[in-house]
C-alpha cells in the first residue's frame, strides 16, 4: 500500500472575529493558500476527491456539506462529509489513500463560533439527554471541572502544577503569529485568577476563535513530485468512547490510549518518550492536555506531576507539548482544532514555525478530541 504524506496546508483566521469574511470566504483563502503551497495543483483538474469535517449544529444548518463543493474548487468533484473534529478527516483521507482509491485528497474543516449566538445551548444539547441534559446546569464547564477534579487528585496534581502547564503554554504561544489570547501569565496571576467551575479558571478554558484550515494529503509518489518537504503519515488511530459522563472513566482517557496505541503500532513506535520530538494535543482544557500526554504514554500517572514540574513538557525539555501554544492562546475553532494542532505540527516538521521554530525535529505526534459531549480521539504519528 502506498506511503501518505501532506503535501501542502494553508489557513485563514485564528481570529476573535472574522466579521468581514463569511465562513466560505474562509476557507476559499484557505484553499488557495493550500494549493499553491503544494505545488500550484488545480483542484478540477489534479484532485480525487475533498472531505470536509463539518456538524450542523454549529453551522446552523442540516446538510451543511452542500454548502462545501464552491469554494474548495470541489464542483462536480466526490465530496464526503465527517461530522467530527478536522482529524477525522485526515483519517479518512489516509485510509482512500492507502486503498489506492485516490493519489490526492483535499480536507478541510472551518469553524465560525463569533456568529454562534446560543452557544452554551448547542453545548447542552450534546449532553447525555436522559441524565445530563434535565439537570439544566447553568455553567457546560461544570461537566469538566468534575473531571478534572477527579482527575488532578488521582494524580496528585495541584493548582499550582495546572498553573505551571498554563503559564508554559502561554509563554510558548508569544512566539506564534497566530494567537489572539498570547499574552505573558505569571503564576500568581494564574492562581489569582477568577474560577468558571473549581478547580478551572479563566485561564484553563480555551476561548474562542474563527479559522478555515485546508490541508492537501497525498500518496507517496505525487508527494515526491510536488514538494521536496513532504511530512509524512507514519500512522494514524482513533476511537470513541462511551460519552454519557457516567459509563466512561474521569481518570483516564481510555479513547486517547486505544488512538494513540493504534497510531503507534503503524508508525512503528514502541517507546513514544524516546522516540518522539514534540507534541501537538487537544488543550482546550488545561487539564485535558495532561490527561491526554498520559494516555499517549508520553508520561504515566505516576509520573505526570513530576514530569511537569522538571520542564519535560517545556520547550527546552526533551519533550515539549505544543512548542507555539494551544488552543488556549489560538482560540478554539471548533471542528477544526484537530487541523490547528497539524497545521503547527507541519509547520515545524518542514521549518517553517518561524520564532517558534524547534531545531532538528524529525518525528511529531499529534491528537485531537470533539469537545464536551463526546469522548472521541484521533491521534496520528507524523515525520519529515
Amino acid at each position: 500500500m502506498s506511503e501518505v504524506a501532506i503535501a501542502g496546508m494553508g489557513y485563514e483566521g485564528f481570529t476573535r472575529s472574522s466579521e468581514h469574511l463569511s465562513f466560505r470566504e474562509m476557507v476559499f483563502h484557505a484553499a488557495l493558500r493550500a494549493y499553491e503551497d503544494a505545488g500550484g495543483i488545480d483542484p478540477r483538474r489534479d484532485v480525487d476527491a475533498f472531505i470536509s469535517c463539518q456538524e450542523d449544529f454549529w453551522e446552523g444548518v442540516s446538510i451543511s456539506d452542500e454548502f462545501a463543493p464552491d469554494q474548495l474548487g470541489a464542483v462536480l468533484k466526490p465530496l464526503y462529509t465527517v461530522s467530527g473534529d478536522g482529524l477525522h478527516c485526515l483519517a479518512n483521507a489516509y485510509m482512500m489513500i492507502k486503498s489506492g482509491i485516490a493519489d490526492i485528497v483535499v480536507i478541510e474543516s472551518h469553524g465560525k463560533p463569533s456568529e454562534i449566538t446560543t452557544m452554551e445551548n448547542i453545548i447542552w444539547f450534546s449532553t447525555d439527554p436522559i441524565y445530563v441534559r434535565p439537570l439544566k446546569i447553568p455553567n457546560p464547564h461544570a461537566l469538566q471541572a468534575i473531571e478534572a477534579r477527579i482527575y488532578m487528585e488521582s494524580r496528585k496534581i495541584s493548582k499550582e502544577d495546572l498553573g505551571l502547564y498554563v503559564v508554559q503554554t502561554k509563554a510558548n504561544s508569544l512566539l506564534s503569529s497566530r494567537a489572539p489570547y498570547s499574552y505573558k501569565l505569571t503564576l500568581d496571576d494564574y492562581l489569582s485568577s477568577d474560577y468558571i467551575a473549581d478547580p478551572l479558571n479563566t485561564h484553563d478554558i480555551a476561548p474562542y476563535s474563527d479559522a478555515a484550515i485546508v490541508a492537501i494529503i497525498v500518496s507517496g509518489d505525487v508527494a515526491r513530485d510536488l514538494t521536496d518537504v513532504p511530512v509524512w503519515i507514519r500512522g494514524i488511530g482513533w476511537a470513541t468512547e462511551a460519552s454519557t459522563i457516567q459509563l466512561r472513566s474521569m481518570e483516564k482517557d481510555i479513547a486517547t490510549r486505544i488512538a494513540s496505541d493504534m497510531a503507534y503500532r503503524g508508525a512503528g513506535i514502541e517507546d513514544p518518550r524516546r522516540e518522539i520530538d514534540f507534541a501537538e494535543i487537544d488543550e482546550r482544557y488545561s487539564y485535558k492536555a495532561l490527561q491526554a500526554i498520559e494516555a499517549m504514554r508520553i508520561s504515566t500517572g505516576e509520573t505526570i506531576a513530576s514530569d511537569l514540574r522538571s520542564g519535560l513538557f517545556s520547550r527546552s525539555g526533551s519533550l515539549p507539548i505544543n512548542p507555539g501554544g494551544g488552543a488556549l492562546s489560538e482560540g478554539l475553532p471548533l471542528e477544526a482544532h484537530g487541523l490547528a494542532r497539524l497545521l503547527s505540527a507541519y509547520e515545524q516538521l518542514t521549518g517553517r514555525s518561524g520564532r517558534a521554530q524547534l531545531s532538528g525535529v524529525e518525528r511529531a505526534v499529534v491528537q485531537g478530541w470533539r469537545g464536551i459531549g463526546t469522548s472521541s480521539s484521533v491521534v496520528t504519528v507524523l515525520s519529515r
